[in-house]
């Protein structure tokens, strides 16, 4: 599981690879991603917004922004973790993903992003 800690706010992501929302023969390849944010710095954090970018094996680079995830800003206080589930599709069955979380301390205001793994997206018999 691709993992990262960005300022004590750690980022792990799991993959899944969704057969019955696919059309291989139509190039459309589903998958789902399970991203758990750990706050394991010693200030309360809000997630503000995210930047994702989407690259297919095709040469297909999406760039995807927008505030919060899933609709919420999560905040976590110390020791606390958020978990969504979201997807992505690809038309060529393999790509990969990486971005970053633009977060906030409540207590000062300050600003700082988190780093999101590049974590990798492929239909599982494309691996041998």
């Amino acid at each position: 599981m691709p993992t990262t800690t960005t300022q004590g706010v750690t980022v792990t992501v799991t993959t899944n690879y969704l057969p019955d929302y696919s059309s291989p023969s139509q190039e459309h390849f589903v998958f789902a991603y399970r991203i758990d944010i750990r706050n394991n710095s010693s200030h309360t954090v809000k997630l503000l917004r995210r930047h994702w970018f989407i690259f297919d094996a095709n040469g297909t680079v999406r760039e995807v922004e927008g505030e919060g995830v899933v609709g919420r800003q999560p905040v976590l206080e110390p020791g606390e973790s958020h978990q969504y589930m979201s997807g992505c599709n690809l038309k060529s069955g393999m790509g990969k993903m990486q971005g970053t979380y633009l977060m906030e301390r409540l207590g000062n205001g300050d600003n700082f992003q988190v780093n999101i793994p590049e974590f990798t997206l492929m239909v599982p018999y494309r691996m041998n």
